[in-house]
């Protein structure tokens, strides 16, 4: 990715503008989209950063920008990022502790039973792998992190569930991600976390950013109990 390779940039309402940086979800888009979303924030006048696979909302105050001083802002702070200017000092790595039992991941077998595997290759190739933050939503501190690896692409539930447990970790098609909180949702549970994604008192909110490297780390059903790990949900 060249820094000449500007993203196109619309308003979507009077308070926000989209930056639409690649139509293919890539490692250097994403890297770029997090180089710009840290050189953004520090910027008077930006009210808040919302980024994505491909694209970064941009929310302002439009007391202190119109449209054209948004734009031709963004444009001279994308003007100053080298997007090849990222290296792995760059990120921050979050390791989550996870109990892969049963009791807490429900979707395990029928996740071994499809990707051909056993239960154990199949926690061993979800912890082993390394995943980024590609994206944040749909709920605060839902990370959806890739990619899985090849073995483990399974398919969303056919009916999905209408609570799932907070902490959750869970895997559909090429991505896994971490239940912040209770809600529905059709991905395939194989474990669970004892650790809060979310931390309404801190200033980022959430434990896992957009760009940061996620690892798991199996734990035992006492270690899961021990950091304060619920077994109730199901």
């Amino acid at each position: 990715m060249k820094n000449d390779d500007f993203p196109n940039i619309e308003m979507v309402s009077n308070q926000a503008c989209l930056l639409t940086f690649s139509q293919v979800i890539s490692e250097a888009t994403s890297n770029y989209i997090a180089q710009v979303t840290q050189q953004l924030a520090k910027l008077a006048g930006i009210v808040d950063l919302v980024p994505s696979y491909t694209t970064l909302l941009v929310v302002f105050d439009d007391d202190h920008f119109d449209r054209f001083a948004i734009f031709k802002t963004i444009r001279q702070t994308i003007k100053a990022i080298d997007p090849n200017d990222f290296s792995v000092k760059d990120q921050r790595e979050v390791v989550i502790p996870v109990y892969y039992g049963k009791e807490v991941g429900p979707d395990i077998e029928d996740v071994a039973r499809h990707c051909k595997l056993s239960i154990d290759e199949v926690i061993k190739r979800h912890h082993e792998t390394t995943y980024r933050a590609y994206a944040i939503g749909f709920t605060p501190g839902f990370a959806f992190l890739g990619n899985t690896p090849d073995e483990l692409h399974v398919p969303r539930k056919t009916t999905p569930r209408l609570k799932v447990p907070v902490g959750s970790v869970a895997l559909a098609e090429n991505q896994t991600a971490v239940y912040p909180s209770v809600t529905p949702g059709g991905w395939q549970i194989i474990g669970r976390t004892p650790v809060n994604l979310i931390d309404w008192g801190s200033k980022n909110l959430a434990l896992i950013a957009m760009g940061d490297s996620v690892r798991f780390e199996p734990i035992s059903r006492d270690e899961f109990l021990v950091q304060g790990g619920q077994l109730d949900g199901f």
